[in-house]
């Protein structure tokens, strides 16, 4: 479904603000309350895994924008959100799979490949190897895995793989029966949400943080995946954040974003790079946010080694806020959004937290598997960082 808001204005966002119904909360600085309540309502079948299918990613932009506070702006003075097209492979309908007579559980007994193509058909299987079993006469192909990782994919391939979860396997795959729909979408509607709070002094000087709010959507009518985790509760941080800055503005303009289809290969940060909203060389550094739910064994900084100073200045604020007990060094990675702005050349770093259950890009990734409990500490230690790097002026 495209979205109608392609032409909203402030106008239009600010009464969507105010009379949108799906929920209404009242954010302050370092909240929890408020982070556990948008992480349960944006990872709830609602929003059906942010994704591609049942509206999911237009209903999470709408109300990411119904939480906007006063204070803040569309970061191109028209629009809150910047759209964009992009292929996509879905599941909206059947999800049968049969393996032995025996008809499995999506997303806990098996997923589907996400490049693969639907299946109408049934067929018996020949072990090719310790983990592969294929049928020889139909491109159809059996895997057996440790984990189940589902993903989002831009292209079909003329074949069709189930991933099966090794441990949930009652026998050696000899038959099976697939009923699978899929519906390649070749012009996808999803938009960014870009957010400014102007900067008292240098109104054109911009310190950005960002976070993905879209995940992998739904497998099927029935099967959805939360993204609790993954990236609900960056999602949760990015908002508590904007109210933190909306009610204390700094010498530079805050600048956030909140980017559409990062699981389908950092499509919506990609896009903004190409077309961007401000002058990229006036950034002066971007915090990407994501799996902020933890936090118990500290967190990563990825391009850690290539901005050393900026890590040390994050070290530094940690430490004399005793906020996490390990920060650690990690080097360039194309894992997240922040990676085509530093090919840009603009210093950014990416920033996850680790402990918790190990839940990843599976239906097992709820709120209620978030623990929390460094929240505030990791919130404060992002405050703490910007307010370092506005020092001196």
């Amino acid at each position: 479904m495209k979205f109608n808001a392609l032409k909203l204005n402030t106008a239009w966002a600010l009464a969507l603000i105010s009379s949108l119904s799906v929920v209404s909360f009242s954010a302050q600085a370092q909240n929890l309350d408020y982070a556990r309540k948008i992480v349960n309502t944006i990872a709830s079948s609602e929003y059906w895994g942010r994704g591609y299918t049942k509206d999911g990613m237009k209903k999470a932009a709408d109300f990411i924008v119904s939480q906007l506070p006063a204070g803040v702006i569309p970061l191109d003075g028209k629009s809150f959100l910047q759209p964009f097209d992009m292929p996509i492979n879905t599941y909206p309908g059947a999800m049968n799979v049969t393996l032995n007579g025996v008809r499995l559980v999506p997303g806990l007994d098996y997923i589907v490949s996400p490049g693969s193509q639907g299946a109408h058909l049934s067929g018996n299987l020949i072990q090719t190897d310790d983990s592969h079993f294929k049928d020889p006469s139909q491109a159809v192909t059996f895997t057996l895995e440790d984990k189940l990782t589902w993903s989002a994919e831009q292209r079909v391939e003329p074949t069709t793989t189930i991933e099966l979860a090794k441990s949930r396997l009652k026998s050696i795959p000899e038959s099976y029966q697939l009923d699978i729909d899929n519906v390649m979408v070749p012009a996808f509607h999803a938009a960014n949400i870009a957010v400014m709070v102007k900067g008292t002094v240098h109104p054109d000087r911009y310190v950005v943080m960002s976070a993905h709010y879209d995940h992998l959507g739904g497998m099927g009518p029935d099967t959805y995946f939360p993204g609790a985790n993954d990236n609900a509760s960056g999602t949760s941080m990015l908002l508590d954040l904007v109210h933190y800055y909306a009610a204390h503005p700094q010498h530079d303009s805050m600048v956030f974003l909140f980017f559409a289809a990062e699981e389908a290969g950092l499509v919506g940060s990609k896009y903004f790079v190409d077309h961007p909203m401000i002058d990229l060389s006036k950034i002066r550094f971007l915090m990407n946010l994501d799996l902020m739910g933890n936090g118990d064994q500290g967190a990563t900084i990825v391009n850690a080694t290539v901005f050393p100073d900026q890590f040390t200045m994050l070290q530094k604020v940690n430490s004399e806020g005793h906020f996490l007990p390990q920060i650690y060094s990690r080097g360039k990675a194309p894992n997240s959004d922040h990676y085509w702005f530093s090919e840009k050349g603009v210093p950014a770093f990416f920033i996850y937290t680790m402990g918790g259950p190990p839940y990843y890009h599976d239906v097992m990734d709820r709120p209620e598997s978030l623990l929390f409990s460094r929240y505030e500490n990791v919130f404060r230690l992002l405050v703490g960082f910007n307010s370092n790097l506005m020092i001196g002026e």
